[in-house]
């Protein structure tokens, strides 16, 4: 029986010293972590701040950009106002030298259109 009470001090010793070591561990894995978990937020919010730097200068590029798209189109769009205003005026302008001429014009279009639209 001498045998067994020796061998059960030296299990608890041993567990006792395991328990140790594991309550300072866990001390230092607290410790640790939270060092890395200030650590993490910090970087989260520094991540967080160049996303949305990045997003916003971004976003500004297309805002420019559509003004720039927007400008070309107004002013494409009154070329081609001045265009068919022009048009309007030489055709207008052709009607009145040569009335029976554009009038021919005219009714040979039509025939052109009635007989293709026959067709189909």
């Amino acid at each position: 029986m001498l045998g067994r009470s020796t061998y059960s001090r030296a299990i608890s010793a041993d567990i006792g010293e395991i328990e140790r070591r594991l309550r300072a561990l866990e001390r230092n894995l607290e410790r640790f972590g939270g060092r890395t978990s200030a650590r993490a937020v910090e970087t989260a919010d520094r991540v967080g701040e160049a996303v949305g730097t990045a997003l916003t200068s971004i976003a500004e590029r297309f805002r420019n950009r559509a003004g720039s798209v927007t400008d070309e189109a107004a002013r494409l769009g009154g070329e081609a106002a001045k265009l068919s205003n022009v048009a309007l005026r030489r055709l207008s302008n052709e009607v009145e030298r040569h009335p029976l001429v554009m009038l021919a014009v005219a009714v040979g279009v039509g025939m052109l259109i009635g007989l293709a639209s026959n067709r189909r």
